[in-house]
């Protein structure tokens, strides 16, 4: 989606327009969509989280105002902005807690921040919840009247939307199902957030390379080791390579954590009961368009099938999400227009 992005002109649009902010650790994007989610204007800048969140948000109030320009249209007839951001937050007191991607960037109030810096009134959403509702307005789910998104990348991030509301929880954090346990054993593997079991220990990107290592430090063999050897880091892209050349040990890995993932799937849809589930991050193993990211989805499909209520099993539609790194800006000006449409 990021690759072909196109812009409406002003005159084939429909208002009332919003603004969509998806803050990460290296960058800020913008994007201004009007009332159907098309995109006006498309706008990056730098995060500099070493400039701390008071310059942070003054930076990105000007980005807001400079991306209402390339629009083409008046500040005034912005309705409303959408922030997204990843971290532990207080959606309701729109503060930045514990946001791990932005160091120093603790107990901030960056919802007002913003909104004083831009001039306008800003929903404040967690970055999964946002790329969720994306997803459910405008991408793969936008046919389902609920979906589960789990994004598959360093960890495991989750959105779940019913009925157009993103389900936050009253802490906050609601939809963190990559922390969800799939093996309670005592010797489980450690997630990331310090904790056994989790499903992000079997299906992030750092469980497989994790999974990887060891299974070559156990002297398994693999074409891995010729290109390790060579100097490469290991990452989920470069076994993704050798599987589909043909690794035996490559395909075990992704296979094994579709199976694990599946495991998760099952435990969600027993619990939401969402039509469709969505996978989405940087770990897909090229989706539908690679005969590997076709076979992981199988596989994980299969696992469902074997675990799940039959029911359940049957109707659940499992996809790809479609959206990219698109989903954050789309869907952070979704919720925008949500809250809008409520007032």
């Amino acid at each position: 989606m990021t690759e072909d992005r196109t812009y409406l002109p002003v005159a084939d649009s429909k208002a009332p327009y919003f603004v969509g902010i998806d803050l990460g650790g290296t960058g800020v994007k913008f994007g201004v969509v009007d009332d159907l989610g098309r995109t006006l204007a498309w706008h990056k800048i730098p995060t500099e989280v070493e400039r701390g969140p008071k310059d942070a948000s003054l930076r990105i109030g000007k980005a807001v105002k400079d991306v209402i320009v390339l629009a083409g249209l008046q500040h005034d007839q912005i309705a409303r902005v959408g922030l997204a951001s990843a971290g532990t937050m207080d959606i309701p007191k729109g503060m930045l807690i514990e946001p791990g991607n932005l160091p120093g960037w603790e107990n901030f109030a960056i919802r007002k921040a913003v909104s004083d810096a831009c001039g306008l009134s800003v929903t404040f959403a967690n970055d999964a919840a946002a790329a969720a509702y994306g997803e459910y307005w405008l991408g793969s789910g936008r046919d389902s009247k609920s979906l589960l998104l789990l994004t598959l990348g360093t960890g495991v991030g989750c959105g779940i939307i019913i009925d157009g509301r993103s389900l936050d929880g009253v802490n906050s954090h609601g939809a963190e199902s990559g922390h969800i346990i799939v093996n309670p054993s005592d010797d489980a593997r450690w997630c990331n957030c310090k904790q056994r079991g989790h499903l992000e220990a079997y299906a992030s990107a750092t469980g497989v390379t994790r999974r990887t290592q060891e299974m070559l430090d156990a002297n398994l063999p693999s074409s891995l080791n010729e290109r390790l050897k060579d100097g490469a880091d290991l990452t989920t892209l470069m076994i993704a390579e050798e599987a589909e050349e043909g690794d035996e040990l490559s395909h075990e890995v992704i296979l094994d954590t579709a199976r694990w993932l599946g495991i998760g799937i099952v435990t969600l849809i027993h619990t939401i009961d969402p039509a469709c589930v969505l996978l989405g991050g940087a770990m897909t193993f090229g989706g539908n368009e690679s005969e590997l990211g076709r076979e992981f989805l199988a596989r994980v499909k299969q696992e469902i099938d074997d675990r799940a209520f039959a029911v359940l099993a049957k109707r659940l539609r499992l996809d790809f999400a479609s959206l990219g790194g698109d989903a954050g800006y789309f869907g952070a000006a979704g919720l925008a227009r949500e809250e809008f449409m409520t007032l």
